[in-house]
């Protein structure tokens, strides 16, 4: 594939054209290309291919903060190349222009911008991406050419203000790192590793784990001098020697020394990028290491935070459904690393570990989302044990907010159950009619003749029949008919409650999904046992530095966590 990039368009939230980059050929304008993306139903595909233009071009898409980015190809090119090229651009504007990325911070900084797209890709063809490297190219105005910008100074005094205000020191015998900015210089010597994974978990109904994955990454933070050389050494569950086994599609950044890892899985020795930095992205399959039986909540090892279970058609007429929720603590790693020189928190109350380190892992953000049928009209009843839940009409979602102070002791338990109120019929009585018996299926129209005046007659009050008794011994009218029986033998009202039971059925949820955070704790069970600092391979750091280290480790399930009803 030997095609290239011919232009990039940016769009505002109101896909307003905020910037156009030409790189080679002359492909679609904006005008053009927007209103075929638009054409397309939600959610849009990354790639779209439009044939019926001229060229035949294939649009790229992402879209971050509200804010659209399209790029164009006429010819045959690896679409995974340029998509992420887009997400590198977006790291590059939030790098130079400050997160969250605005619409209004590209339009005021269209200099910088356009240093940025020209120095990336170069006449279609992917070029520099790297921050580090970007920022040795790109001319950012500082703070002092802002300052002066507003003084009237002499134009030589100025130049020469900002000229000593960032004097160009370029030490020799340091290696160009295409990842790294030459002579960096920091006050505070700092590493810092974060490791995050998320979740995906399908439960059956009876709670049998039917998949279960992590896909974790490990950001790296460095703010040391010179050129640092760092290995960084993680361990499993089952010990290092079964790291390979455990992550699985490993992916590194360029600064990694792959043969290393090869040698010694487990190990990552590289030179980092200045500040902060994707070091490595892995996914774990977490059913290996479950060892239970179908139909157990408590037969498999898949340690989760969190335990639900719906049960529906409940009631008499089988219109409610319950959510049950366990919220199980994790008991900490008493002899993580990252109390002692790793640490990043310090010490609870009373010497206890503080929330959200290895040894007290902290619960937050819990959510219970449950979609529901389009033929669910309402919720009547919503009875939540603890929390806040509240029913979405437009979008057909129940949310349970459960916070975090309700969670106490090494499990919570929590309940919800709810009433659903099903579409209006016309063939049922029940449903056409008001609380008042008023029948809206009925037409109330009068249509008789009005009465002519006349005097009212009084009668005399008549005296009362006596009752007779029936066949079967009951009390009632002469010749009063008992009801007519169903042909199955049962009253109306019992064919009417099946009925019933039968149309709540549909109504009923189908799944509900959990989302969490869980800070100190990795569903796959992976830490960084050291982080070291090579003193004899790094150049340019001082004498006597001992950079201060930490690592936080975070779990997260944004609906993740799913179970089938």
């Amino acid at each position: 594939m030997t095609g290239v990039i011919e232009a990039v368009y940016i769009f505002d939230d109101n896909r307003s054209l905020i910037l156009s980059h030409t790189y080679a050929g002359r492909p679609l304008s904006a005008n053009h290309i927007l209103p075929l993306y638009l054409e397309h139903s939600a959610p849009r595909p990354n790639l779209i291919y439009l044939p019926n233009t001229s060229p035949p071009t294939l649009v790229f898409s992402l879209a971050h903060a509200n804010i659209l980015f399209l790029a164009t190809s006429s010819s045959e090119i690896e679409p995974l190349l340029v998509l992420e090229f887009l997400h590198r651009i977006v790291d590059a504007f939030e790098d130079f222009l400050g997160a969250p990325l605005l619409a209004v911070k590209i339009e005021n900084n269209y200099d910088v911008v356009a240093q940025l797209l020209t120095e990336m890709c170069d006449a279609g063809v992917i070029s520099t991406t790297e921050p580090n490297a970007l920022r040795e190219v790109v001319e950012v105005e500082g703070w002092m050419n802002k300052l002066l910008g507003s003084i009237s100074l002499p134009g030589q005094l100025k130049e020469s203000f900002a000229s000593s205000s960032t004097p160009p020191l370029i030490q020799p015998n340091i290696t160009a790192l295409p990842w790294r900015r030459a002579n960096v210089r920091h006050t505070s010597n700092e590493l810092y590793a974060d490791l995050v994974e998320t979740l995906t978990v399908t439960l059956a109904p009876s709670g049998r784990p039917l998949a279960a994955f992590a896909n974790g990454t490990i950001a790296f933070t460095c703010k040391v001098s010179g050129v640092p050389d760092i290995l960084l050494t993680l361990s499993s569950p089952s010990g290092r020697h079964n790291i390979a086994g455990v992550m699985d599609l490993p992916v590194f950044h360029p600064c990694v020394r792959l043969n290393k890892w090869k040698e010694r899985p487990g190990e990552l020795s590289f030179i980092p990028p200045d500040g902060r930095c994707i070091l490595a992205g892995y996914e774990v399959d977490l059913l290996p290491f479950t060892s239970g039986t179908a139909g157990s909540l408590t037969s498999n090892n898949l340690q989760l935070p969190v335990s639900v279970e719906v049960k529906t058609g409940l009631g008499s007429l089988g219109a409610e459904f319950e959510v049950r929720l366990q919220a199980i603590k994790i008991l900490g790693a008493p002899n993580s690393l990252s109390s002692g020189p790793l640490g990043r928190a310090g010490p609870g109350r009373l010497g206890q570990p503080a929330q959200g380190t290895p040894q007290a892992p902290a619960l937050d953000d819990l959510v219970v989302t449950i979609p529901l049928p389009a033929d669910v009209r309402n919720l009547s009843d919503i009875r939540p044990s603890r929390g806040d839940a509240s029913f979405n009409p437009g979008d057909r979602v129940l949310e349970w907010h459960i916070p975090a102070k309700e969670i106490s002791g090494p499990t919570s338990y929590f309940g919800l159950r709810c009433t659903v109120v099903g579409p209006f019929t016309q063939n049922d009585d029940d449903d056409d009619m008001e609380p008042n018996n008023f029948d809206f299926s009925n037409d109330y129209s009068y249509t008789d003749n009005y009465q002519s005046s006349a005097p009212v007659e009084t009668e005399e009050p008549k005296k009362k029949k006596k009752k007779k008794k029936t066949k079967n011994g009951a009390n009632g009218e002469a010749g009063e008919a008992a009801p007519p029986l169903s042909k199955a033998g049962g009253s109306p009202s019992d064919d009417q409650d099946t009925k019933r039971i039968a149309q709540n059925r549909i109504l009923m949820p189908t799944s509900a999904s959990v989302s969490f955070s869980v800070r100190g704790w990795l569903a796959s069970g992976l830490k960084v046992e050291s982080i070291i600092l090579d003193t004899r391979k790094s150049r340019g750091l001082g004498e006597g530095v001992k950079p201060y280290k930490g690592v936080k480790y975070l779990t997260v399930s944004k609906g993740g966590v799913e179970i089938r009803c």
